[in-house]
This record gives C-alpha cells, structure tokens and sequence, in this order.
C-alpha cells in the first residue's frame, strides 16, 4: 500500500517541520532546510517493494542534510544504499569530500551510513530508492568510491539503469508481494553492477579527503578480523602503528565510532549467514560466536534491536523478507 504524504493542510509555520518527520520517517533521519523563504509545499508517496523502498518527492527548494550527529542517535539502524532519480529540477550531493550535480534525467549513489547532504536549488521532482547496503554485495572500498558521482540517461549503465528505475517507481504500487520481491532482487543486482563500474571508473584518491587511504585499510582489517572477540581500537591503533586517540580522529567524519562500526559488521556478517537456509544450517549461538559475539543472550538482544526481529526469526523469514 502507498503511503502519501502531504504539507498541503498543515498550518504554514508547521510544514518544513512536518516535513523533516515525514521525510525522516520514510527514507532514513535528515534535516531539511528549506530555501525560498515561503511557506513550504512537498508532497511524499513511499511504498515498499520488499526489502526496497520507493519514494517519489516532489517539493520545493531545500537542503536535505544527514549529519553525523543523525547517524550516531540511531546506531542500530541497518545501513542503507540510497540512489536518486532526478525527475525535474537539479540536485547537487556532497559526500566524502565529492560533489555530483544531477540535471533531469541523472542519477545519483549515496551511503546512509556516512554524512551527506542534497541541495535543491528549486522546485524538483526525484525518485528515491533504498536498500539494505548488505544485498549489493560489493566491497565497502567501491561502495566508497562510488558514492557521490552522477550518472546521465546516456552514460555506463545509464540507459539500462534509468528507464529501469523510472518506470518501477511508477508502477510500484501495482505489484503483488512475489513479483515485488523478485523485483527488489533486480535492484540489487543493477546497484551492485553500477557500483562496480563506477568504482572501476574513479582513478584511485581521485578527490579523496585526507586519511581517506588509511580509514580504508582500517575498514578492510575490521572486516578481515571480525571473527576475533578481542578486536578493539586499541588493537587496529597497534597494527596500523598509530594511537588510538588518533585512529578515533580520523573516523569523526565517518558518521560512526569504531567501536561501532565494528559491532555493526558483525552483525551484518551474522544476518547474512542466517539468512542462508538449509538443511545444515548453523545454530545461531554458532553463528554469533563465528562472528565474535561471546555472549548468545547479549547478541540476541542485540540483533533484535537492530533488526527488529530475533535471529531465529530472522533465519525462519520467507526469503526476501529479512531486512
């Protein structure tokens, strides 16, 4: 079912409030500044394809910001890849240090896991498309390289992605549940492709912010020794042969502690080996200590509080449901 949402009847001095909840509440917490000095106007319609989440706006101009003080207020979240389709109207995003200008037409990646920010000059219309971060299956190296570069109707995958993705968001409401998760799946699997050219397209430390070569080797050394209860920042400072005061600087742009971040990959490690269903299928207390979880009751409240299920019920789901 949609889900509409519109400023049309709320009292002037309410609307720009009213639409930071509504937008906030249907794709993932931001702030929203509005620019013309009037009574703002935007109407709202999200609906749900599975794990993916379509929402088409239609507002005046603004700037729509999620900082790092957003992401930190709601650490459980799961992270989320975020493609906008510019209808009318431009839009110009900021993440890692980059800038994209997206004319009609373009589109645009971001991570809702690190600060960034889309300014609207005037009155637009744009598709928003988000997803579980996990399902793309591809490196968080490319994810980072990708994010922030516009793509044109004409460019890469451009003309496979774009009509794709304009005509899903016009018909999403008319799919029943199984087409609507096969569909989610096509998603995935067309970010995931556009991640891998755009990051194969970017030459390396094009643009990168200071450090950005060092929070990556943390990154991937996290990720290589999720498995070992005693991963702590003061054992990644050790290897990378700097403080542990210095290592939490360079993540303060970062839009999460270290700390955790890597609880959240594990987490993210965790529900992606449940999710996988059959007939020798590991125990979730199994799963939790692979994963460097030495406490079953702690993960379990942990994953609940995360996903929003237990990782029973997680691993029982229909497939497509989890997430």
């Amino acid at each position: 079912m949609d889900e509409r949402v519109t400023t049309a009847s709320v009292a002037d001095e309410e609307k720009a409030a009213y639409w930071t909840g509504a937008l906030s509440r249907a794709v993932v917490p931001v702030e929203v500044r509005p620019l013309t000095g009037q009574p703002f106007d935007g109407l709202l319609v999200s609906h749900r394809l599975g794990y993916l989440r379509i929402s088409t706006l239609e507002a005046d101009a603004a700037r729509v910001s999620r900082t790092a003080a957003l992401i930190e207020r709601a650490p459980g979240g799961e992270p989320q890849v975020g493609v906008g389709v510019q209808e009318t109207g431009r839009a110009v995003l900021e993440q890692d240090g980059r800038q994209a200008e997206v004319p009609p037409g373009g589109l645009v990646l971001y991570d809702t896991a690190r600060p960034y920010a889309v300014h609207y000059p005037e009155r637009f219309r744009t598709h928003l498309f988000h997803l579980p971060r996990r399902l793309l299956g591809v490196p968080e190296r490319d994810l980072r390289q990708a994010a922030a570069t516009a793509v044109g109707p004409t460019e890469g995958c451009g003309p496979v992605i774009l009509p794709f993705l304009g005509v899903l968001a016009a018909s999403a409401h008319s799919y029943p549940a199984p087409v609507g998760d096969r569909l989610a799946g096509s998603v995935a699997d067309l970010l995931g492709t556009l991640v891998a050219q755009l990051a194969g397209a970017r030459p390396a430390g094009e643009t990168d912010a200071p450090n950005a070569h060092l929070v990556l080797r943390v990154r991937e050394y996290i990720d290589r020794h999720l498995a070992d209860p005693e991963l702590a920042p003061e054992r990644i400072a050790h290897a990378h042969h700097i403080s542990v005061r210095y290592l939490h600087r360079i993540f303060e742009g970062e839009g999460v502690t270290v700390s955790r971040l890597i609880h959240r990959r594990r987490l993210e490690a965790c529900a992606r080996e449940l999710a996988r269903r059959g007939s020798t299928a590991p125990t979730v207390s199994a799963v939790a200590q692979r994963w460097g979880f030495v406490n079953p009751a702690h993960f379990s409240r942990t994953f609940r509080a995360a996903y929003g299920v237990s990782p029973r019920e997680w691993r029982e789901a229909p497939a497509g449901a989890a997430g």
